[in-house]
């Protein structure tokens, strides 16, 4: 089905036309439409244009009115303070539009396809081998996942990257240790099924620490350790075995936490850091002979003249160490040759921790020095802010360990099945810990994704949870209760748009409200802006519960009306269900 016009775009070209014909000279100009608490619409661009036709913007205004089309869409317009146009839409139009969007039966609601979408690598979701994800993974995850599926429900080519943590001097270290010391992973692996991804995990995270412990204390054992790691480097077929396996077992329960998440992660989409091993020596040789590294002390550098350490000399971005090993920023580099020449992105997007952002800005000017990045490609670093504890701290356990993911996970899990089983209405045990699953993980993602990206956010459960305020359970509960209300309708009473049938104010306001989806998921997607359309959806809840104290459904005065609320019903759940799915979150029909 083709795309639906919004009201606001009706709107935006009637003013656009009437502006046109009572001033030449303002064709295209922007009349500044949005939505307003004084009517439907205010339009406020006529005093930018009065100000450069020297014209009084209150004539002006009445000029424009005088113009502007009344009847089908809008109802009436009027010239309101210095000159803005204050729009109201008539009952029928705001109707008529939801129903072409609930006769969408692709399930886009007339959301319209970006007009040129492109081919975006996203690179989110970067655990460590061998090592268990703890809460700082958690962002990463849920706001990639969510521009993922923004991205692709505009019509955008999206090709998923995970960068994860399976390469470098730590593996040598973990090597070397477990061949010292073979018992201390003296388990089947979790391939076989004896144990769970979860345990797997467990059991490598502890090699990993006892590996460490001994790193840092024993230098000959540090020597015998980077020694492994020329091994590795080299390709001895024992060293890489035994690398392999600490990859596989990882894996396994890298799928196993993001199952836990409600994510999809594909095996093709992990290539980490090890995936570019074979492109770094050329990448240091395209930038050494390109000019834009240097030699300095043996290190292969490229330096900027506005980043500078607190003694004023420059901080160069180490490519390649003196040694002749191989740096993150090698690494990253060659990532960004392949997806740009090999994946032919033309936006690259690393949904990473804000701390890194100097380590991206050098990347990033060094690949548009080297000329991978150019106009025509573009490198976005998409940071995120700390997960904070109620403290306003960094979020930790009482001991002062991070927290793992898992516990977390699980923990919000139990709290919303609690919450699920005080409000279960004929639910069985097993309804309730599905029910209690959704509920506790999209109250971690929306409390995630219901913040700015950039900003810090309190992790607090309670809040999470909680049927009142910004809360993802607000919408799953608004949604359930709409989908009960369709299924109380009495039988042959079914939604159905009624343009004939006048509308109370909390129509109208939920009607437009439900009008402006499309708009705001292309503004999200647009922005890589998931806690803009949360914040619609949280708003569309709102109006909901408001229409819903206001106005009788199944006992409306006629059934003209009757059907006309069910039909509100049934596509402001749509637009919830569609929403919420978009920021990767389940609405279960009963709660």
């Amino acid at each position: 089905m083709a795309s639906v016009t919004s009201l606001n775009d009706s709107v935006q070209q009637q003013l656009a036309s009437a502006l046109s014909a009572t001033r030449p000279e303002a064709a295209g100009a922007d009349p500044l439409l949005r939505r307003s608490d004084r009517a439907d619409f205010q339009a406020n661009g006529i005093l930018a244009l009065a100000k450069k036709a020297k014209a009084n913007p209150r004539e002006l205004a009445a000029e424009v009115v005088a113009h502007v089309v009344t009847g089908d869409v809008i109802k009436d317009v009027e010239v309101s303070g210095p000159g803005f146009l204050n729009i109201t839409i008539t009952d029928r139009a705001i109707i008529e539009n939801l129903a072409a969007r609930y006769a969408d039966d692709t399930g886009r609601l007339g959301v319209p396809f970006a007009e040129r979408p492109g081919t975006t690598v996203i690179d989110y979701a970067q655990p460590n081998v061998a090592k268990e994800m703890h809460v700082g993974h958690l962002r990463s995850a849920v706001i990639g996942d969510s521009v993922v599926q923004l991205l692709e429900f505009t019509g955008e080519n999206v090709i998923r990257r995970h960068h994860i943590g399976d390469w470098g001097t730590q593996f040598g270290m973990l090597i070397q240790y477990l061949d010292e010391h073979p018992h201390e992973l003296d388990h089947k692996s979790a391939e076989d099924g004896a144990v769970s991804g979860e345990e797997a995990m467990s059991n490598l995270d502890r090699l990993y620490k006892a590996a460490r412990k001994l790193f840092d204390s024993d230098e000959e054992f540090k020597t015998r350790a980077r020694r492994r790691v020329v091994d590795l480097q080299a390709g001895d077929p024992a060293t890489l075995a035994m690398w392999q396996r600490f990859v596989d077992e990882s894996k396994i329960y890298f799928f196993s936490v993001f199952e836990k998440l409600d994510m999809e992660i594909r095996d093709p989409d992990i290539v980490g850091e090890s995936g570019y091993n074979d492109m770094l020596a050329e990448t240091c040789r395209l930038l050494e002979e390109s000019g834009v590294a240097v030699r300095s002390e043996g290190a292969l550098c490229v330096f900027f003249d506005d980043i500078k350490g607190p003694d004023g000399k420059p901080v160069p971005l180490i490519v390649q160490k003196s040694d002749g090993g191989f740096g993150y920023a090698a690494t990253d580099l060659s990532a960004i040759r392949d997806r740009v020449f090999h994946l032919k992105a033309d936006t690259l997007l690393y949904v990473v921790d804000a701390r890194q952002a100097l380590h991206f800005r050098m990347v990033f000017e060094t690949a548009r020095r080297a000329g991978w990045l150019n106009d025509d490609v573009k490198a976005v670093q998409l940071a995120f802010g700390t997960v904070l504890g109620k403290d306003g701290k960094p979020f930790k356990t009482r001991a002062g360990e991070t927290v793992r993911l898992v516990d977390l996970l699980d923990e919000a899990i139990e709290r919303a099945s609690a919450v699920v089983r005080e409000k279960a209405q004929d639910l069985s045990e097993e309804e309730i810990a599905e029910r209690g699953t959704q509920v506790g993980i999209g109250a971690v993602k929306y409390a995630d994704l219901s913040t700015s990206a950039n900003r810090d956010y309190k992790f607090d459960l309670d809040q999470m949870v909680s049927l009142n305020g910004d809360t993802s359970v607000y919408l799953q509960y608004a949604y359930a209760r709409i989908r009960s209300i369709l299924r109380k309708a009495p039988e042959g009473v079914r939604p159905a748009a009624h343009p004939e049938v006048s509308l109370h104010e909390a129509e109208r306001a939920l009607g437009l409200h439900v009008d402006a989806f499309a708009e705001t998921v292309a503004e999200a997607a647009r922005e890589y802006a998931p806690h803009k359309l949360a914040a619609y959806l949280y708003q569309l809840a709102s109006l909901y519960t408001s229409f819903y104290d206001k106005c009788p459904v199944l006992k409306a005065e006629s059934p003209e009306q009757v059907a006309n609320r069910l039909f509100l019903c049934d596509v402001t759940a749509a637009t919830l269900h569609r929403g919420m799915a978009l920021l990767g979150i389940r609405t279960p029909e009963r709660l």
